[in-house]
C-alpha cells in the first residue's frame, strides 16, 4: 500500500519555500530510497485525519 503525503502529519506548510515539505529530517541516501522505485511506502508516514492535521498547524 502506498502512502500519500497530503494525509501525512509530517507534511507540514513551509513558509519560506511557500510550499508542502516533509518536516521529517532525512539523510541523502533516505530521500534517495524514498523516491526510488525499491520503496513503495514511506517509514515515515503517519496517518492524520483533517482535525488532527489542522490542530497541529494552530
Amino acid at each position: 500500500m502506498e502512502s500519500c503525503c497530503d494525509m501525512c502529519m509530517n507534511y507540514a506548510y513551509d513558509e519560506e519555500y511557500d510550499c508542502y515539505m516533509c518536516v521529517i529530517d532525512m539523510d541523502e541516501d533516505e530521500v534517495y530510497s524514498s523516491y526510488s522505485q525499491k520503496r513503495r511506502s514511506c517509514p515515515y508516514f503517519r496517518m492524520g485525519d483533517d482535525y488532527t492535521i489542522v490542530r497541529k498547524q494552530n
